[in-house]
């Protein structure tokens, strides 16, 4: 579901936001949601195992990565489609899991103020079962500003929309994974209602054990 930017328009301008461009909507919502998390910045990308897939991508790990065994399905999926391998164990979690040994964490089942852990990759979701329904979309929440750089670029293609498309170098492989500045102005319209406080919406009793699936081994 998109928002039509026009309506992001005036409140934006109320709180003392230029907005030169589309993608203004969407650097604002990522400075807005990294205040609220704690972190100091903030990658918006189209979904939340996205966004794990991207962190893992930059840190380059490779080797084995354990997860609880009861989470979503895209999960595992995704640490398989990273170069990885699949361990898992049986955790009790609620919000946030780390997929250990990175520091990368799963927390699309929570969303509320200072809820960043330190020194960490922290990947959200806005799911329309989550806290913030923009109905897909995801964040991740970061203090490295080469991670930040980095993920920035690559979540576009490669892209840097800081330069001139004729005028950029495209030194990054990347991959269709950006969230549209539509979407954005969807998710700053209902940041905007939303609680500072928020209570997790899953944990490890919501989702059924993925550990005896043939695909995962």
């Amino acid at each position: 579901m998109f928002e039509p930017l026009e309506s992001v328009y005036p409140l934006l301008e109320s709180q003392g936001y230029d907005v030169n461009d589309p993608w203004d909507v969407v650097d604002i919502f990522e400075k807005k949601l990294a205040d609220f998390a704690g972190s100091k910045y903030a990658v918006s990308v189209d979904n939340c195992t996205d966004g794990m897939f991207l962190c893992l991508k930059y840190l380059n790990y490779k080797g084995e990565i354990t997860i609880p065994k009861h989470t979503w399905l895209s999960v595992p999926g995704m640490i398989i489609h990273a170069g990885c391998k699949v361990i898992f164990e049986d955790l009790e979690w609620s919000g946030v899991y780390q997929l250990k040994p990175t520091p990368v964490y799963d927390g699309a089942t929570r969303f509320t103020e200072g809820m960043y852990i330190k020194d960490s990759y922290q990947c959200v979701s806005f799911h329309h079962r989550k806290p913030l329904k923009i109905g897909k979309g995801g964040m991740i929440f970061t203090d490295d500003e080469d991670a930040y750089r980095w993920l920035k670029i690559a979540r576009y293609e490669g892209r840097d929309i800081s330069v001139p498309y004729p005028e950029d170098k495209h030194d990054i492989l990347g991959w269709n994974m950006y969230m549209p500045p539509e979407q954005a102005a969807r998710g700053i319209l209902l940041f905007e209602d939303l609680p500072k406080q928020n209570k997790d919406t899953g944990n490890n009793n919501s989702y059924k054990d993925l550990s005896g699936y043939e695909i995962f081994k």
